[in-house]
Protein backbone atom coordinates (compact mmCIF):
# COMPACT_ATOMS: atom_id res chain seq x y z
CA UNK A 1 0.00 0.00 0.00
CA UNK A 2 1.26 3.34 -0.84
CA UNK A 3 1.00 6.37 1.34
CA UNK A 4 0.79 10.13 0.02
CA UNK A 5 2.70 12.88 1.45
CA UNK A 6 -1.09 15.16 1.15
CA UNK A 7 -3.52 13.08 2.58
CA UNK A 8 -6.85 15.57 3.27
CA UNK A 9 -6.14 15.71 7.14
CA UNK A 10 -2.32 16.53 6.69
CA UNK A 11 -0.66 20.11 7.86
CA UNK A 12 0.18 20.80 4.24
CA UNK A 13 -3.47 20.42 3.22
CA UNK A 14 -4.70 22.38 5.50
CA UNK A 15 -2.63 25.45 4.99
CA UNK A 16 -3.21 25.11 1.34
CA UNK A 17 -6.87 25.25 2.24
CA UNK A 18 -6.79 28.01 4.77
CA UNK A 19 -5.12 30.38 1.97
CA UNK A 20 -7.47 29.52 -0.52
CA UNK A 21 -10.08 30.67 1.85
CA UNK A 22 -8.07 33.82 3.38
CA UNK A 23 -6.99 34.87 -0.64
CA UNK A 24 -11.22 34.24 -1.27
CA UNK A 25 -12.24 36.47 1.41
CA UNK A 26 -9.46 39.09 0.45
CA UNK A 27 -10.77 39.66 -2.74
CA UNK A 28 -14.20 39.80 -2.05
CA UNK A 29 -13.69 42.46 0.69
CA UNK A 30 -11.25 44.26 -2.30
CA UNK A 31 -14.90 43.88 -4.38
CA UNK A 32 -16.67 45.31 -1.88
CA UNK A 33 -14.52 48.46 -1.32
CA UNK A 34 -14.44 48.87 -4.82
CA UNK A 35 -18.36 48.83 -5.32
CA UNK A 36 -18.85 50.87 -2.79
CA UNK A 37 -16.63 53.33 -3.69
CA UNK A 38 -18.11 53.33 -7.03
CA UNK A 39 -21.92 53.00 -5.81
CA UNK A 40 -21.16 56.11 -3.92
CA UNK A 41 -19.69 58.17 -6.29
CA UNK A 42 -21.75 57.54 -9.25
CA UNK A 43 -24.82 59.10 -9.99
CA UNK A 44 -27.00 56.33 -11.69
CA UNK A 45 -29.63 55.26 -8.36
CA UNK A 46 -32.35 56.09 -10.18
CA UNK A 47 -32.86 56.33 -13.90
CA UNK A 48 -35.45 57.80 -15.98
CA UNK A 49 -37.30 55.65 -18.21
CA UNK A 50 -37.13 56.72 -22.17
CA UNK A 51 -34.68 59.38 -21.71
CA UNK A 52 -31.00 59.76 -20.87
CA UNK A 53 -31.47 60.76 -17.31
CA UNK A 54 -30.30 59.79 -14.34
CA UNK A 55 -30.16 60.59 -10.31
CA UNK A 56 -27.35 59.61 -7.63
CA UNK A 57 -26.47 60.79 -4.13
CA UNK A 58 -24.71 63.99 -5.30
CA UNK A 59 -26.59 65.30 -8.81
CA UNK A 60 -28.72 65.08 -11.52
CA UNK A 61 -27.82 63.90 -14.60
CA UNK A 62 -28.87 64.76 -18.28
CA UNK A 63 -27.86 63.77 -21.56
CA UNK A 64 -24.61 63.04 -20.12
CA UNK A 65 -24.19 66.01 -18.51
CA UNK A 66 -24.03 65.58 -14.87
CA UNK A 67 -24.03 69.64 -13.37
CA UNK A 68 -27.24 69.74 -12.71
CA UNK A 69 -28.02 69.83 -8.69
CA UNK A 70 -30.50 67.41 -6.99
CA UNK A 71 -34.46 69.36 -6.44
CA UNK A 72 -33.87 67.37 -3.23
CA UNK A 73 -30.48 68.21 -2.47
CA UNK A 74 -31.09 69.89 0.97
CA UNK A 75 -33.16 67.10 2.95
CA UNK A 76 -31.85 65.61 5.39
CA UNK A 77 -32.84 62.26 4.43
CA UNK A 78 -30.60 62.53 1.58
CA UNK A 79 -27.30 64.05 3.73
CA UNK A 80 -27.95 61.36 5.98
CA UNK A 81 -27.68 58.73 2.91
CA UNK A 82 -24.56 60.77 1.87
CA UNK A 83 -23.37 60.36 5.62
CA UNK A 84 -23.52 56.65 6.16
CA UNK A 85 -22.76 55.88 2.17
CA UNK A 86 -19.06 57.74 3.42
CA UNK A 87 -18.81 56.25 6.63
CA UNK A 88 -19.44 52.30 4.85
CA UNK A 89 -16.58 52.61 2.93
CA UNK A 90 -14.75 53.93 5.84
CA UNK A 91 -15.49 51.45 7.74
CA UNK A 92 -14.54 48.84 5.18
CA UNK A 93 -11.40 50.06 4.16
CA UNK A 94 -10.56 50.09 7.84
CA UNK A 95 -11.85 46.51 8.10
CA UNK A 96 -9.11 45.66 5.04
CA UNK A 97 -6.64 47.22 6.92
CA UNK A 98 -6.98 45.82 9.98
CA UNK A 99 -7.79 42.19 8.48
CA UNK A 100 -4.27 42.70 6.99
CA UNK A 101 -2.45 43.92 9.74
CA UNK A 102 -3.84 40.23 12.17
CA UNK A 103 -3.11 38.55 9.36
CA UNK A 104 0.58 38.93 10.04
CA UNK A 105 1.02 39.81 13.35
CA UNK A 106 -1.84 37.88 15.19
CA UNK A 107 -0.65 34.25 16.89
CA UNK A 108 -2.13 31.09 15.66
CA UNK A 109 -5.53 29.98 16.60
CA UNK A 110 -7.03 33.45 17.37
CA UNK A 111 -10.26 34.50 15.43
CA UNK A 112 -10.26 37.63 13.45
CA UNK A 113 -12.79 39.54 15.82
CA UNK A 114 -12.00 43.56 15.01
CA UNK A 115 -11.81 42.77 11.31
CA UNK A 116 -15.23 41.29 11.75
CA UNK A 117 -16.55 43.51 13.76
CA UNK A 118 -15.52 46.68 11.69
CA UNK A 119 -16.98 44.77 8.42
CA UNK A 120 -19.79 44.12 10.61
CA UNK A 121 -20.21 48.13 11.39
CA UNK A 122 -19.78 48.57 7.65
CA UNK A 123 -22.59 46.48 7.12
CA UNK A 124 -24.75 48.55 9.24
CA UNK A 125 -24.00 52.22 7.91
CA UNK A 126 -24.61 50.29 4.76
CA UNK A 127 -27.90 49.24 5.71
CA UNK A 128 -29.09 52.54 7.22
CA UNK A 129 -28.14 54.77 4.17
CA UNK A 130 -29.68 52.03 1.54
CA UNK A 131 -32.61 51.58 3.90
CA UNK A 132 -33.45 55.40 3.70
CA UNK A 133 -32.79 55.83 0.34
CA UNK A 134 -35.18 53.55 -0.21
CA UNK A 135 -37.93 54.72 2.10
CA UNK A 136 -37.89 58.05 0.48
CA UNK A 137 -36.16 58.32 -3.16
CA UNK A 138 -35.78 54.77 -4.38
CA UNK A 139 -39.14 55.26 -6.41
CA UNK A 140 -38.65 58.15 -7.86
CA UNK A 141 -39.86 60.65 -5.61
CA UNK A 142 -38.33 64.42 -6.16
CA UNK A 143 -36.58 63.44 -9.21
CA UNK A 144 -38.75 64.75 -12.07
CA UNK A 145 -39.22 61.64 -13.53
CA UNK A 146 -42.65 60.17 -14.27
CA UNK A 147 -41.24 56.53 -14.96
CA UNK A 148 -38.42 55.39 -13.88
CA UNK A 149 -35.88 52.32 -12.39
CA UNK A 150 -33.66 51.13 -9.96
CA UNK A 151 -29.53 51.85 -11.49
CA UNK A 152 -26.53 50.49 -11.04
CA UNK A 153 -25.59 51.96 -8.16
CA UNK A 154 -28.09 51.25 -5.87
CA UNK A 155 -28.48 47.45 -7.37
CA UNK A 156 -24.49 47.17 -6.14
CA UNK A 157 -25.28 49.17 -2.81
CA UNK A 158 -27.61 45.91 -2.12
CA UNK A 159 -25.02 43.47 -2.91
CA UNK A 160 -22.40 45.33 -1.20
CA UNK A 161 -25.01 44.95 1.78
CA UNK A 162 -24.69 41.04 1.43
CA UNK A 163 -20.94 40.78 0.52
CA UNK A 164 -20.35 42.81 3.67
CA UNK A 165 -22.59 40.87 6.26
CA UNK A 166 -20.91 37.43 5.04
CA UNK A 167 -17.58 38.56 5.08
CA UNK A 168 -18.12 40.33 8.17
CA UNK A 169 -20.00 37.21 9.51
CA UNK A 170 -16.37 34.92 8.26
CA UNK A 171 -14.18 37.25 9.91
CA UNK A 172 -15.84 36.59 13.32
CA UNK A 173 -15.90 32.56 12.91
CA UNK A 174 -12.49 32.31 11.07
CA UNK A 175 -9.42 31.19 13.00
CA UNK A 176 -6.17 31.94 12.18
CA UNK A 177 -4.44 28.13 11.46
Amino acid sequence: MCSFSRTPNSPNHQKAKMLVLLAGIFVVHIATVIMLFVSTIANVWVVADGKSASVGLWKNCSGGNCEGLLPYGEDDALKAVQAFMILSIIFSVISLVVFVFQLFTMEKGNRFFLSGATMLVCWLCIMVGVSIYTHHYANGNGSGFNQSHHGYCFILTWICFCFSFIIGILYLVLRKK
